[in-house]
């Protein structure tokens, strides 16, 4: 029998530490299992510690925070990473030596030097939701809070496995709507690059044989063509009009009531708003139940779910509605209240309530809405193709007759 010296939590979340008898180190963590113990740490007799890497570090400032050189660490970087993490953890592996495998595999420098900070912190015998919390622009408040609720109920194994596959749906969701974007998005491009294409390029060759023309040129025309002056005579006031535009408009989205008024507008676009709605719906009921199955308690989870849904008027429907809960009132009814979540969803959450069964329904709220915002996705995609096309004929349709309309003139005055 050989010693392993161990550092593990217990069920309630307390750190506990010792020693354990195996003959090897995978049957010393089935042991710690069976007594009820997450296995944070663990080596022979002596050898628990293991050497911390040297760093150059400031103070005050976590490795993310300052990253003038280094590359940022997306959301689709962390996913395979979550996944690792809680498939090695959930095969026994302790979180340490998890955390040092991905290290090691790591590809981004960032990724790398938050996974060695975090390994580290543990090893020192820091909380894992603590360690996490250091590293803010990478792990946001679900993450550190999910595994927070992971750590003082003893799953934490099963916590890692929910949160990641919570971000791998996520993204995929993510991943379709940016996919059916790009279309549109490229050919605006396209019908952009072609307009100013023919106002700088082929309006002025037809600018000088106009002007010898003894008559009366056509509104579009004259319009057509001061356009073109304007755009190449005068490009740099255009531009430095649309960077004021882009600059005003950064500066009220950095004030509340200019993300009151942009996200008010966003909701009201035709085709756009609603779909931009079932986002949002999708997002809060499958992050709360999320939030809720690991273990955080709703009050906690109402305040994540409003501060990460990324609409100010449905964190507003969800603050008021915790502040409804805190004062004893069911969910359903404030949420309805706001008028903000479809009669469905405001039924289910107030039926789970009584039923005991909020999680399980908000997860069918969740799986109805992603395939509401899929179908609508692939809808908005088949609509956009032809409108797309009428913009586009109607703006080079336009420059086409404004060239033609004093040539046709001049032939209908020849045959006078």
């Amino acid at each position: 029998m050989k010693k392993y010296d161990y550092k593990s939590r217990n069920p309630q979340g307390k750190s506990v530490t010792g020693t354990v008898d195996a003959e090897t180190e995978s049957e010393a963590i089935q042991e710690l299992r069976r007594r009820g113990l997450t296995v944070t740490s663990i080596g022979k007799g002596g050898t628990g510690k293991k050497k911390s890497k040297f760093k150059v570090s400031f103070s005050g400032f976590g490795s993310t925070e300052i990253s003038f050189f280094k590359p940022r660490v997306s959301r689709k970087d962390l996913v395979p990473v979550v996944r690792q993490l809680a498939t090695m953890f959930q095969s026994g592996i302790p979180l340490v030596e998890a955390l040092e495998v991905i290290e090691e595999q790591a590809e981004n420098e960032t990724m790398k030097s938050v996974i060695g900070d975090v390994a580290a912190d543990l090893r020192q015998g820091k909380d894992f939701s603590n360690a996490l919390g250091r590293h803010g622009k990478v792990f946001d408040d679900i993450f550190v809070n999910m595994v927070r609720a992971g750590e003082v109920s003893g799953q934490l194994d099963h916590v890692l496995d929910r949160l990641a596959t919570h971000m791998e749906e996520a993204e995929e969701l993510k991943g379709e709507i940016k996919s059916a974007m790009t279309y549109p998005v490229v050919s605006l491009f396209i019908i952009l690059f072609i307009s100013v294409g023919m106002l700088v390029g082929v309006l002025p060759m037809f600018k000088t044989m106009f002007d010898g023309l003894d008559q009366e040129m056509p509104k579009l025309t004259v319009f057509m063509m001061a356009l073109s002056d304007v755009i190449s005579s005068k490009w740099f006031l255009v531009a430095a009009g649309i960077g004021g535009m882009f600059a005003a408009y950064k500066a009220a989205v950095r004030t509340s009531k200019g993300i009151y008024v942009r996200d008010w507008l966003l909701l009201r676009i035709p085709v756009f708003g609603p779909l931009i709605q079932k986002t949002a719906i999708s997002r809060f009921s499958g992050t709360f139940a999320t939030l809720i199955r690991s273990g955080v308690p709703i009050l906690g989870a109402l305040e994540i779910v409003g501060s990460t849904i990324g609409n100010v008027h449905y964190a507003r429907a969800i603050e008021e509605a915790a502040e409804s809960v805190r004062q004893g009132e069911s969910l359903g009814i404030p949420l309805a209240r706001s008028k903000q979540f479809p009669a469905m969803v405001t039924r289910m959450i107030s039926i789970g309530e009584r039923s005991g069964s909020l999680e399980q329904l908000l997860e069918k709220v969740s799986q109805f809405y992603d395939r509401e915002v899929r179908a609508t996705v692939k809808q908005l995609t088949s609509l956009i193709e032809p409108f797309l096309i009428c913009i586009m004929g109607a703006v080079v349709g336009s420059m086409v007759i404004a060239m033609f309309l004093p040539l046709l003139g001049m032939i209908g005055n020849m045959g006078k």
